[in-house]
């Protein structure tokens, strides 16, 4: 069974946002679009926060230009919500920052002995859709999360580093302190 290529194959990519749909089929690009993976992209408490109960915030932010695909955004946010909602008893607020627009996609080819004669090379190599990525530049958040404390702060940013693996880019955890209410 043919699965999902690893993430080193589309991550550190320079690439062009792949998005052209159409309502008339022959104009777009793009025929199928694959299904979102992220579920959820908000969770926990917002009005608490809007509220300024929450006032201690992490933004865990990318160090590096980056694709990141919809199913690491889902098995880090999946983790995280899980590990937060048991400790702080939905004290929080949980956001996923980006949404994946970029349509990766594939052009298989057979390999192994006689692939040579099989394959149509590079004639109709546009590729089929495979999943949905986020285009990340230098500097932008990823996850941001709003706290009541300073104790659960250091608790999430424990969580946010035992998730680190399953993105594929370095990360940086920036701490602020909301004074009031925060204005988004």
């Amino acid at each position: 069974m043919v699965g999902l290529r690893k993430a080193s194959a589309y991550s550190k990519m320079k690439v062009t946002p792949f998005t052209r749909t159409s309502k008339k089929r022959q104009q777009a690009f793009i025929k199928v679009v694959p299904p979102q993976k992220i579920v959820k992209f908000e969770m926990g408490k917002k009005t608490m926060y809007k509220e300024g109960k929450l006032p201690h915030v992490l933004n865990v932010v990318t160090t590096e230009k980056i694709q990141i695909r919809h199913n690491a955004f889902e098995a880090c946010r999946q983790y995280v919500n899980k590990q937060l909602d048991r400790e702080l008893n939905g004290q929080y607020m949980f956001k996923v920052v980006p949404y994946p627009h970029h349509i990766q996609r594939e052009h298989r080819m057979l390999t192994g002995a006689g692939a040579d004669r099989m394959s149509s090379g590079m004639q109709l190599s546009f590729g089929k859709s495979l999943g949905k990525a986020a285009i990340m530049s230098k500097e932008s958040v990823i996850f941001r999360i709003a706290l009541p404390s300073v104790k659960a702060a250091s608790f999430a940013r424990k969580v946010v580093k035992r998730v680190n693996p399953k993105l594929p880019c370095k990360i940086r955890i920036d701490y602020s302190k909301i004074e009031g209410k925060p204005k988004a």
